[in-house]
């Protein structure tokens, strides 16, 4: 299992357009998406402009797949990553659950 830590830092006043564009990508992962077991999006408790993703993928296949996907070119990379100062991407291998 693959493992990928996204942490967005969202341009401040432009969160709520950043958590619509996740709510669907959460649909559109848990509609069309098997292999992506998990997706979670969390809101710092410190910063209310920082989001944490943390998302599974059965192997690194699937997380290519998931980037090549329509609604993450769309959502992701059209929607979301203008309204960010910056996203930091960190993938690990889940070794005990």
């Amino acid at each position: 299992m693959i493992v990928l830590i996204a942490r967005y830092h969202i341009k401040p006043g432009l969160r709520d357009q950043v958590e619509d564009a996740l709510r669907l990508m959460v649909a559109q992962i848990k509609a069309s998406e098997p292999s992506c077991p998990l997706f979670h999006v969390c809101r710092s408790q410190d910063d209310p402009n920082m989001l944490l993703l943390y998302e599974h993928y059965v192997d690194e296949q699937a997380l290519h797949a998931h980037r090549e996907t329509p609604h993450f070119k769309e959502l992701v990379e059209g929607r979301i990553m203008p309204l960010l100062e910056k996203r930091e991407r960190e993938l690990y291998k889940l070794v005990i659950s």
